[in-house]
């Protein structure tokens, strides 16, 4: 799950992390009382316009800007709040800010002893151990970074059953180029970032810039969080922050009825039960010469309704010209499950109109081909692979 820039501040705070104080609006007179309210707190008389949306390079799109006074405040938050912001991160179209962010002005006019780092903390997937991640080279695009200067990026790995030693803090500080009290200043900042990262279920976290002001203090300037879905059972009020209006309607629409989807770039839908079946059919399809559209887990029940939802899901992808349903019947029937088909497909009439091809192989797969064979709907069915991937061959030629 991913959350906006204030929420993440919200969440590094929690855990020690100096990070750029600011406090969120939806209007532009929110963002004047947000600005009143920031100067009493911090003293600040120039304040940060961030967009806050679910991309990074929003300044390259117009949606950080600095006011020097309310007016500005007032002018430059109207002018982003409702703006379709287009970043490289974005689709074509931009997304639409909701809200901004009143932070405070952290850069000292005419200070020149600043430093901007790169941090982020995520799972080494290759070794099965956290990873710390930074550079020099803070407030770049860091894939620019890795491509042209590879040599300023540094990685520290954390062995899980010791966790952050203190050397290992040390070591970065040290790698960034710091001394004295910038030093001591990063080595808490980096542990703090570390708990927070381990304590919120945390699958990333990325501050760029972090900040060296010419007093020594270590800020996170920004802050891009991702929350691992599977462990929000622990965290309800992380769960709170969940802004469906940044996700894609279909995944929330899906996630609503209890199914897993990710939406895809092909022209094949996927109605399978179980993630390690769901990535065989995608190569399945690609095997077969095609795209998938999507990826769909209906789990372990596949009963009507729940077709039917999934059939409803698939279907509002305009690129979809097949759907391959591949269902294992181990906890549930094949047969329930070829019934489920043909009363979706009833129900849903004149709907549905690209081929259906159903692969279904478990408990009474027999039977289930029978029900779809007999049923007189326009459906292929299907119970070995190669089987699968011939009729999807079949139904696009």
């Amino acid at each position: 799950m991913n959350l906006h820039e204030y929420q993440g501040k919200q969440i590094l705070s929690s855990y020690g992390v100096r990070i750029q104080r600011g406090h969120v609006a939806n209007t532009a007179e929110e963002a004047v009382e947000a600005a009143k309210q920031l100067t009493e707190e911090t003293g600040t008389g120039w304040h940060v316009i961030k967009a806050q949306i679910h991309a990074g390079g929003r300044g390259k799109g117009g949606g950080v800007k600095l006011a020097k006074n309310l007016d500005q405040v007032k002018e430059i938050a109207g002018q982003i709040i409702g703006m379709d912001l287009i970043t490289p991160q974005t689709p074509p179209t931009g997304k639409r800010v909701n809200k901004v962010l009143i932070a405070e002005d952290v850069y000292y006019p005419g200070d020149s002893e600043t430093s901007e780092f790169y941090m982020s903390v995520l799972l080494n997937r290759a070794t099965g151990r956290n990873m710390i991640m930074y550079s020099t080279e803070g407030g770049m695009d860091i894939e620019e970074v890795a491509e042209k200067t590879p040599h300023l990026i540094f990685t520290e790995e954390i062995d899980p059953t010791v966790g952050l030693q203190g050397f290992q803090a040390r070591k970065i500080a040290f790698n960034l180029g710091l001394s004295g009290a910038a030093f001591k200043e990063m080595v808490k900042f980096v542990a703090a970032l570390y708990n927070a990262y381990v304590g919120c279920d945390a699958s990333m976290f990325e501050i760029n810039p972090v900040l060296k002001t010419s007093d020594d203090k270590i800020i996170a300037v920004d802050a891009k969080v991702t929350l691992d879905d599977n462990a929000l059972y622990r965290h309800a009020d992380y769960a709170e922050m969940r802004d469906t209006t940044e996700e894609r309607p279909i995944e929330v629409e899906a996630k609503a009825a209890g199914l897993n989807y990710v939406d895809l770039d092909g022209t094949v839908g996927c109605m399978v039960n179980g993630a390690g079946l769901a990535m065989a059919t995608m190569d399945l399809i690609k095997y077969a010469g095609f795209e998938p559209a999507n990826f769909l887990d209906v789990g372990g029940t596949a009963d009507a309704k729940r077709v039917e939802i999934a059939f409803r899901i698939i279907l509002k992808d305009p690129n979809v010209k097949a759907i391959l349903i591949n269902i294992f019947g181990g906890i549930v029937r094949c047969d329930r499950v070829a019934q489920g088909v043909v009363d979706a497909y009833k129900n849903m009439g004149d709907d549905i109109k690209v081929p259906i091809i159903v692969r279904l192989q478990g408990t009474n797969a027999d039977l289930a081909k029978q029900i779809i064979d007999e049923s007189g709907m326009p459906i292929l069915s299907a119970i070995e692979f190669q089987e699968a991937s011939d009729r999807v061959k079949e139904a696009l030629s």
